[in-house]
C-alpha cells in the first residue's frame, strides 16, 4: 500500500483500525472508493482496483501492518464504478469485465466473467514466521486452481526450452542465463504478477500453481485481465511502465566480441566492415578498458591501450557507427567509485566477479580482487555511479550502455550473504529487483543529464517493470551449442509475455567450447550453428553479435562470394531493408502495448497447435519466422559450459572438424502454418493456407519465413548504416487476403522529442474487396520530416505501382 504525504497519518490509523474489524455496518466487509477490505480466518484481506480490470490483493495476518511501496508498480489504485454484494459468507464483486466472488471465512477469491465463466480460483495460501536477518517477518505463499489444460507463459527468461510453463518447478533468484520475473499469463486473457522480490518458488503441478517466497509482510499480488495475451501485456505495462522509443540506430546490426583489446583494434572492425560494404551499426567494447582488475569498472580509460579514448570515439562517430562500453554493478578497490562508496557503508561483502586480481584461469586466489557489489536500492549509491560514468564516459561521447552482471554476479554463495544489509532491508528481501534498481539509476540519471540523445541499455538481467528502462536484455554467457539456440526462442517469447519487449541474445553463444579448435570460425560444425543463430538474431529486437574464444567478425568466416560470409551479409542486409517495418513495430509496442517477438499463441488462441509451439514465432504481427533450430549439415554437439568455469574451458573431445560440406545443398524442414489465415512464402511469394503442416526446402542461406495474408510491410533502401538515407523512397509490400491497416512512423530517430508529439503517422489501408491501398493523411510534423516521397507498392503477384505521397490522402487501386 502507497500513500502520500498529506494523508499517510490518516491511512495508518485506518489500519490500525482495520487490523481489528470484524463487522462494519453489519457487513463482514468495509467498501472503500477503490475496492474493500474484511477480515477472515485471521487475516486481513484487501481487494483494490489498479484500473477496471487491474485488481491488486493484499492479504496479511491479524494485527499486523502492511505498508508497502512497490519497486515495480508506479501507477496508483484507481477509483472506479464497481458493485458489491454478499449473501452466504461470499461477497459478490463486479464490474463491466469481471465477477469476484470472495469467501469471508478464508479468504478465497474466485475470477470469472460476469456469465459466470471461471478464469481462475484462488485455493490455499500460507504464512509462517521468518526471521530475515533480525528482522521477524514471513515466509508467504499463495495457491491458484489452474484447467488441467490451460498453458501459461512468462516468468522471463528461462532456459528450459519450454512454451507453456505448465509443470515448471523453479527457483527463482536472478543469476548469469535465467532472468526472474513473477509474473505469468494464461491464454485465457489474464495474467497474475506477484509482486515480492525475495527468493521465490514457483510451482505448476496438476493440483496447484503457486508462488511461495522467502520474505513477504504479506501477499501481495495482481490479477490482470487483459481479455488477450496483448491485453495482459498492455495491462503489465500500465501497472510497471510503458516502453520508451529507442534509437533507430539500436535496430541496426552490432559487432561485438570479449574482447577488444586496443582502441585500434576496435576501430579497425568498424573500418572493416565500412571498406566491405557491410552494414553496421554498433561496436561494443568489454571489459578490462580501465586496466586490471584491482581498478574494475573504473569507468575510466585508463588502460594504456585506451590512450586517446576521446579520439577512439571521434573516429568511431566519423565512420557513422556508435560505441557502446561495458559498465558493471561492482567496483574494483583501486577505483574512486569503491573509496567513496566504502566510506558510506555501500558495499556489499558477496563474492562476485572477478575474484582474482590476476586475469588468470582459474582464479589465483593468493591476489584477491577485493571486487565489491554496490548497494544500487540506495539512491545516493545510484547518484555515486552516474557521477563517475558521466564525467569518465558518456562525456566522451559514448552512446550507449553495456550494463553486465546486473543479476548482479554472486559467487561461491552462502546462506549468511543474503542477510548483507541494503539501503531497503536485507539482501534477501530485495534480491532479485537488483537488476531493476541499477538499470533504472542509469536510465533516469541519463534522462535528466539530456534529451538529446536516447537512453540504450544492454543489460544480462531484468526484473518486472525493467522495460520502462530502455533496456534489452541479453540471455547471458550461453554456450555454443544447438541444444542451447533452441533453448533462446522460448526463453525470449516468454519474456516478452511478461511486458518486456526488448530481448536478444550472444549470436553463436558466448562459451565457444569444442568449437574453438580446428579452426574456429573456419570450422564448418561452427560456421553452421552460427549462421542460423544469427538468421534468428535478424527477428530478434536487437541484432548482435557476440563471444569469446572464436572470433565472430564476418570476415573471420570467409571472404565474399563463398557460402558462409554470404549467408552472414544477405541477414544483415535483409535486417535493414526492415527498418522501417521494425520501427513502425517499435511505436506499436511504445504506444499500444505491442510486442516484437509474438509467441504464435498470441494472435491464434484458438488454434491449440499453437499452445506449446516453441520454435516458430510471429515478429511484428506480419512476419512468421521458423528458424533452423536442428543441424542439417554438420554433427551436432551438445557442449556442457559451466559459466562460473571460466572462458577457457574445453570439451573433452578431441577432433570435431569436420570437411567437405556443401552448404549449398537443399534441406527439408518442417513447419506449422497457423489457421485462419493464408501464408505467403516471403521468398517466393507462394500462398499457402493455413492450420497445417508443410515440408520447406532449404539451405545455409534461407530460412522459413511467411508472411501473414493481410498485411502492409515496407522495406528500406539499401544502406550501410540505419540513417544513411531517408526513407523518401520506399517499398510498401502489400499481401492481401483481408482489409488491413499499418503505420508507418517516423520521428528525429534519436532525442526525445516524440514526448513532445514531434513525430509523423502515415496510416496505410487495404481493402480486399475492392483491392484497393489507401495511404491516408499524414498525421503530425517534425523538424527534418519528409515533406513529398514516393511509395513503390508491390503484391505477391508482381503487380507493382509507383505513387507519389505529399501527405495527403490517395487511394490505389491494384486489381
Amino acid at each position: 500500500m502507497s500513500f502520500t504525504k498529506m494523508n499517510i497519518k490518516t491511512s495508518i490509523i485506518t489500519i490500525i483500525m482495520f487490523s481489528g474489524m470484524v463487522n462494519v455496518s453489519a457487513q463482514s466487509y468495509q467498501k472503500t472508493d477503490s475496492g474493500l477490505k474484511f477480515s477472515a480466518d485471521h487475516m486481513n484481506v484487501e481487494v483494490k482496483f489498479y484500473g477496471e480490470n487491474t485488481i491488486r490483493v493484499i492479504k496479511y495476518p491479524a494485527g499486523r501492518l502492511f505498508v508497502k511501496n512497490s519497486l515495480s508498480v508506479i501507477k496508483q489504485e484507481q477509483k472506479i464504478r464497481f458493485s458489491v454484494s454478499e449473501k452466504n459468507n461470499v461477497i459478490s464483486l463486479k464490474t463491466n469485465d469481471l465477477l469476484l466472488s470472495i469467501n469471508t471465512k478464508n479468504g478465497v477469491i474466485t475470477y470469472a466473467l460476469p456469465s459466470g465463466k471461471e478464469l481462475l480460483k484462488e485455493t490455499a495460501n500460507d504464512f509462517k514466521p521468518f526471521n530475515d536477518a533480525g528482522t521477524q517477518t514471513y515466509s508467504v505463499r499463495q495457491d491458484f486452481q489452474l484447467e488441467k489444460d490451460e498453458p501459461i507463459y512468462g516468468l522471463g527468461i528461462l532456459q528450459n526450452e519450454k512454451m507453456s510453463q505448465r509443470n515448471t518447478d523453479v527457483k527463482m533468484i536472478q543469476n548469469n542465463t535465467w532472468d526472474f520475473v513473477p509474473f505469468f499469463q494464461s491464454v485465457k486473457g489474464y495474467g497474475i504478477f506477484w509482486d515480492n522480490y525475495s527468493p521465490t518458488q514457483f510451482t505448476d503441478t496438476p493440483q496447484k500453481t503457486s508462488f511461495s517466497s522467502e520474505v513477504g509482510d504479506g501477499i501481495d499480488y495482481y490479477f490482470i485481465y487483459g481479455k488477450n495475451a496483448d491485453g495482459v501485456v498492455a495491462g503489465m505495462r500500465d501497472l510497471t511502465g510503458n516502453v520508451p522509443m529507442l534509437p533507430l540506430w539500436t535496430y541496426g546490426y552490432w559487432q561485438s566480441k570479449e574482447r577488444y583489446k586496443s582502441q585500434d583494434e576496435l576501430t579497425e572492425v568498424v573500418k572493416k566492415y565500412r571498406d566491405l560494404k557491410v552494414p553496421l551499426d554498433g561496436i561494443i567494447q568489454d571489459w578490462q578498458y580501465w586496466g586490471n582488475n584491482y581498478q574494475w569498472n573504473a569507468m575510466d580509460f585508463i588502460s594504456p591501450d585506451f590512450s586517446d579514448a576521446k579520439k577512439m570515439v571521434q573516429e568511431i562517430h566519423d565512420m557513422n557507427a556508435h560505441l557502446s562500453v561495458s559498465i558493471w554493478s561492482s567496483f574494483g578497490p583501486m577505483t574512486r567509485q569503491y573509496r567513496e562508496m566504502d566510506s558510506k557503508g555501500m558495499l556489499f561483502n558477496i563474492s562476485t566477479w572477478p575474484e582474482s586480481g590476476r586475469d588468470v584461469w582459474p582464479p589465483d586466489m593468493n591476489y584477491p580482487s577485493g571486487v565489491r557489489v554496490y548497494d544500487a536500492y540506495n539512491p545516493e549509491a545510484r547518484n555515486i555511479y552516474w557521477k563517475y560514468l558521466n564525467k569518465g564516459v558518456f562525456s566522451l561521447g559514448v552512446d550507449s550502455w553495456w550494463m553486465d552482471s546486473t543479476e548482479p554476479d554472486h559467487l561461491s554463495q552462502k546462506a549468511e550473504d543474503l542477510d548483507t544489509k541494503t539501503y531497503l532491508g536485507s539482501f534477501r528481501k530485495v534480491r532479485n529487483a537488483y537488476p531493476l534498481m541499477t538499470v533504472g539509476g542509469v536510465y533516469d540519471h541519463q534522462r535528466e543529464t539530456t534529451s538529446d540523445k536516447r537512453v540504450f541499455i544492454l543489460t544480462r538481467s531484468a526484473f518486472a517493470g525493467q522495460q520502462r528502462y530502455a533496456a534489452n536484455t541479453w540471455s547471458g554467457d550461453v554456450n555454443s551449442s544447438w541444444e542451447t539456440l533452441r533453448k533462446q526462442v522460448p526463453a525470449g517469447l516468454n519474456f516478452s509475455l511478461t511486458g518486456n519487449p526488448n530481448f536478444n541474445s550472444d549470436i553463436g553463444g558466448f562459451f565457444a567450447g569444442v568449437y574453438k579448435r580446428n579452426g574456429g570460425s573456419k570450422n564448418p560444425m561452427f560456421q553452421e550453428l552460427y549462421v542460423r543463430w544469427l538468421q534468428y538474431g535478424t527477428f530478434t529486437p536487437m541484432m548482435r553479435s557476440h563471444g569469446t574464444d572464436v572470433a565472430r567478425e564476418i570476415y573471420q568466416f570467409g571472404n565474399k562470394g563463398e557460402v558462409v560470409y554470404d549467408a552472414i551479409e544477405k541477414f544483415i542486409r535483409l535486417r535493414y531493408s526492415m527498418l522501417p517495418y521494425i520501427y513502425s513495430v517499435s511505436h506499436d509496442v511504445s504506444k499500444n502495448g505491442s510486442s516484437f517477438m509474438r509467441a504464435l499463441s498470441m494472435d491464434f488462441p484458438s488454434d491449440k497447435k499453437t499452445w506449446d509451439m516453441n520454435n516458430e514465432y510471429l515478429f511484428g504481427k506480419s512476419l512468421l519466422v521458423a528458424p533452423v533450430l536442428n543441424a542439417q549439415y554438420t554433427p551436432e554437439k551438445t557442449v556442457k559450459t559451466d559459466e562460473n568455469e571460466g572462458w577457457n574451458k574445453t570439451d573433452s573431445n578431441k577432433d570435431n572438424s569436420v570437411s567437405n560440406i556443401d552448404f549449398t545443398q537443399n534441406k527439408s524442414v518442417k513447419i506449422y502454418l497457423p489457421e485462419g489465415t493464408d501464408w505467403f512464402d516471403f521468398w517466393t511469394n507462394e500462398k499457402y493456407s493455413g492450420g497445417k503442416e508443410i515440408q520447406k526446402s532449404v539451405n545455409l542461406q534461407t530460412i522459413p519465413l511467411y508472411v501473414k495474408a493481410g498485411s502492409i510491410i515496407p522495406m528500406g533502401p539499401d544502406v550501410q548504416y540505419a540513417t544513411e538515407k531517408k526513407w523518401d523512397h520506399l517499398t510498401i509490400k502489400v499481401y492481401p487476403g483481408s482489409d488491413t491497416d499499418f503505420i508507418v512512423y517516423e520521428d528525429e530517430f534519436d532525442n526525445y522529442n516524440y514526448e513532445k508529439g514531434f513525430y509523423t503517422e502515415i496510416p496505410f489501408h487495404w481493402n480486399e474487396k475492392s483491392k484497393t491501398l489507401t495511404i491516408g493523411d499524414r498525421k503530425g510534423k517534425y523538424k527534418g520530416m519528409i515533406e513529398t516521397r514516393s511509395f513503390n507498392l508491390i503484391l505477391p503477384d508482381g503487380q507493382q505501382k509507383s505513387v507519389n505521397y505529399a501527405g495527403k490522402k490517395i487511394n490505389v487501386s491494384l486489381k
